[in-house]
Protein backbone atom coordinates (compact mmCIF):
# COMPACT_ATOMS: atom_id res chain seq x y z
CA UNK A 1 0.00 0.00 0.00
CA UNK A 2 0.93 3.20 -0.80
CA UNK A 3 1.41 6.00 2.33
CA UNK A 4 -0.28 8.53 1.84
CA UNK A 5 0.89 11.77 4.40
CA UNK A 6 -1.92 14.15 6.18
CA UNK A 7 -0.95 17.23 7.61
CA UNK A 8 -3.22 18.32 9.82
CA UNK A 9 -3.26 21.62 12.28
CA UNK A 10 -5.01 24.00 14.98
CA UNK A 11 -4.61 27.76 15.04
CA UNK A 12 -6.32 28.69 17.79
CA UNK A 13 -6.51 26.70 21.14
CA UNK A 14 -10.79 27.23 20.82
CA UNK A 15 -10.81 24.66 17.92
CA UNK A 16 -9.56 21.81 20.24
CA UNK A 17 -12.79 19.69 20.76
CA UNK A 18 -12.39 17.39 24.13
CA UNK A 19 -13.07 14.30 24.27
CA UNK A 20 -15.02 12.61 26.98
CA UNK A 21 -12.91 12.30 30.44
CA UNK A 22 -12.08 8.73 30.49
CA UNK A 23 -11.15 8.33 34.10
CA UNK A 24 -7.34 7.31 35.05
CA UNK A 25 -5.76 8.71 32.17
CA UNK A 26 -3.48 11.56 32.70
CA UNK A 27 0.17 12.91 31.45
CA UNK A 28 3.15 12.65 33.31
CA UNK A 29 6.28 15.47 32.23
CA UNK A 30 9.34 13.21 31.52
CA UNK A 31 12.48 13.89 29.82
CA UNK A 32 14.35 12.27 27.25
CA UNK A 33 16.16 8.73 27.47
CA UNK A 34 15.77 5.19 27.11
CA UNK A 35 12.33 4.77 27.84
CA UNK A 36 11.51 7.21 25.14
CA UNK A 37 12.66 4.83 22.25
CA UNK A 38 11.42 2.06 23.79
CA UNK A 39 8.02 3.14 23.70
CA UNK A 40 8.58 4.47 20.11
CA UNK A 41 9.77 1.10 18.92
CA UNK A 42 6.68 -0.62 20.88
CA UNK A 43 3.92 1.83 19.43
CA UNK A 44 5.65 3.10 16.11
CA UNK A 45 6.65 -1.22 15.30
CA UNK A 46 3.07 -2.30 13.61
CA UNK A 47 2.59 1.34 11.74
CA UNK A 48 6.32 1.24 10.18
CA UNK A 49 7.53 3.93 11.94
CA UNK A 50 10.79 5.71 11.08
CA UNK A 51 11.64 6.28 14.66
CA UNK A 52 10.84 2.58 15.30
CA UNK A 53 14.00 1.44 13.08
CA UNK A 54 16.50 4.88 14.11
CA UNK A 55 19.99 3.94 15.18
CA UNK A 56 21.84 4.97 17.87
CA UNK A 57 23.05 7.90 16.12
CA UNK A 58 19.53 8.92 15.11
CA UNK A 59 18.13 8.47 18.61
CA UNK A 60 21.07 10.84 19.81
CA UNK A 61 20.11 13.26 17.51
CA UNK A 62 16.92 12.88 18.24
CA UNK A 63 16.89 13.34 21.88
CA UNK A 64 19.33 15.66 22.03
CA UNK A 65 16.78 17.83 20.14
CA UNK A 66 14.69 20.31 22.87
CA UNK A 67 11.41 18.72 22.69
CA UNK A 68 8.69 18.11 25.53
CA UNK A 69 8.00 14.44 26.49
CA UNK A 70 4.71 13.00 28.34
CA UNK A 71 3.93 9.20 29.25
CA UNK A 72 0.67 8.48 28.83
CA UNK A 73 -0.48 6.67 31.65
CA UNK A 74 -3.68 4.80 32.57
CA UNK A 75 -4.49 4.09 36.26
CA UNK A 76 -0.80 4.55 36.59
CA UNK A 77 0.54 2.04 33.57
CA UNK A 78 2.29 3.65 31.00
CA UNK A 79 -0.12 3.52 28.03
CA UNK A 80 1.65 5.16 25.64
CA UNK A 81 3.64 8.41 24.45
CA UNK A 82 3.47 11.71 23.31
CA UNK A 83 6.40 14.47 22.78
CA UNK A 84 5.88 18.06 21.11
CA UNK A 85 8.41 20.60 19.85
CA UNK A 86 8.26 24.45 19.28
CA UNK A 87 9.54 25.87 16.04
CA UNK A 88 9.61 29.00 14.91
CA UNK A 89 7.00 31.74 14.57
CA UNK A 90 4.85 29.80 17.37
CA UNK A 91 4.39 26.92 16.06
CA UNK A 92 4.41 23.99 18.10
CA UNK A 93 4.40 20.31 16.12
CA UNK A 94 3.28 17.25 17.90
CA UNK A 95 5.98 14.87 16.62
CA UNK A 96 4.75 12.04 18.63
CA UNK A 97 1.37 10.38 19.92
CA UNK A 98 0.96 6.90 20.17
CA UNK A 99 -0.53 3.96 22.28
CA UNK A 100 1.21 1.16 23.27
CA UNK A 101 -0.46 -2.01 21.69
CA UNK A 102 -2.07 -3.41 24.78
CA UNK A 103 -3.51 -0.17 25.32
CA UNK A 104 -4.74 0.09 21.73
CA UNK A 105 -8.71 -0.22 21.34
CA UNK A 106 -9.99 0.39 25.10
CA UNK A 107 -11.08 4.19 24.37
CA UNK A 108 -8.52 5.90 25.66
CA UNK A 109 -6.82 7.54 22.77
CA UNK A 110 -9.34 10.50 22.22
CA UNK A 111 -8.68 11.67 26.35
CA UNK A 112 -5.31 11.16 25.79
CA UNK A 113 -4.99 13.48 23.06
CA UNK A 114 -7.17 15.94 24.32
CA UNK A 115 -4.54 16.10 27.17
CA UNK A 116 -1.63 16.53 25.01
CA UNK A 117 -2.66 19.04 22.53
CA UNK A 118 -3.81 21.18 25.54
CA UNK A 119 -0.14 20.44 26.90
CA UNK A 120 0.76 21.95 23.75
CA UNK A 121 -1.48 24.75 23.48
CA UNK A 122 -0.15 25.76 26.96
CA UNK A 123 3.60 26.19 26.05
CA UNK A 124 4.07 30.34 25.90
CA UNK A 125 3.45 31.69 22.42
CA UNK A 126 2.29 29.04 21.05
CA UNK A 127 0.05 30.23 17.76
CA UNK A 128 0.08 27.27 16.08
CA UNK A 129 -0.42 23.27 16.81
CA UNK A 130 -0.15 20.56 14.25
CA UNK A 131 1.14 16.71 13.30
CA UNK A 132 1.01 14.96 10.69
CA UNK A 133 -0.60 11.43 10.09
CA UNK A 134 -0.78 8.95 7.42
CA UNK A 135 -2.56 5.74 5.91
CA UNK A 136 0.01 3.46 7.67
CA UNK A 137 -0.88 4.45 10.93
CA UNK A 138 -3.74 2.88 13.12
CA UNK A 139 -7.31 3.45 11.36
CA UNK A 140 -8.30 5.42 14.11
CA UNK A 141 -5.67 7.58 14.02
CA UNK A 142 -7.15 10.04 11.85
CA UNK A 143 -10.69 10.56 12.55
CA UNK A 144 -9.28 11.17 16.19
CA UNK A 145 -7.34 13.98 15.11
CA UNK A 146 -10.40 15.38 13.38
CA UNK A 147 -12.41 15.08 15.80
CA UNK A 148 -10.36 17.02 18.40
CA UNK A 149 -10.59 19.82 15.90
CA UNK A 150 -7.65 19.53 13.41
CA UNK A 151 -7.96 20.14 10.11
CA UNK A 152 -5.90 19.44 7.22
CA UNK A 153 -4.02 21.70 5.10
CA UNK A 154 -1.72 19.65 3.17
CA UNK A 155 -2.11 16.74 1.47
CA UNK A 156 0.45 15.53 -0.86
CA UNK A 157 -1.02 12.90 -3.56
Amino acid sequence: MEEIVTQLEMTAASQLNPAPLVDGVALRTTGPGPLIRELHVRIGTPYRWPSATRGDGEWARWLAEPREYRLIEYRGEIAGVADFAAQPGGDVEITTFGLVPEFVGKGLGGFALTLVVADAWALPGTRRVWLHTSTLDHPNALPNYLRRGFRSFSRPV
